[in-house]
């Protein structure tokens, strides 16, 4: 069994930043086997491809709302995902959740149909 667990979301003001944390764990999972994603769902709005990074982190690969702004790294060792956000604009608020997948290619997948474990979200919100 997979467990992915976001934390690090907030209130912040326009301009400011958050990073991020994706932790995961389970009995034989090892996220240096997988590329991890980062997704985000706004109220009312369809859950939309953020970031992703290979397994050896050595592609990542971003939408273009956050290119420039948004870094995504891993540290494999600590089984853990991270998701660096700065200049952050209000309509970056949303619930932000990371993502995998046995199926999930080091370039990685723009759908959420074809990833597998979901971690719960953490809340992001930007006040102007």
């Amino acid at each position: 069994q997979v467990q992915l667990v976001e934390s690090g979301g907030g209130l912040v003001q326009a301009g400011g930043s958050l990073r991020l944390s994706c932790a995961a764990s389970g009995r034989t999972f090892s996220i240096s086997e997988y590329t991890m994603s980062w997704f985000r769902q706004a109220p009312g709005k369809e859950r939309e491809f953020v970031a992703h990074i290979s397994w050896t982190g050595g592609y990542t690969y971003y939408a273009d709302s956050v290119k420039g702004r948004f870094t995504i790294s891993r540290d494999n060792a600590k089984n853990t995902v991270y998701l660096q956000m700065n200049s952050l604009k209000p309509e970056d608020t949303a619930v932000y959740y990371c993502a995998t997948g046995p199926g999930i290619t080091t370039s990685g997948a723009s759908s959420p149909a074809e990833y597998a474990y979901w971690g719960q979200g953490t809340q992001v919100t930007v006040s102007s």
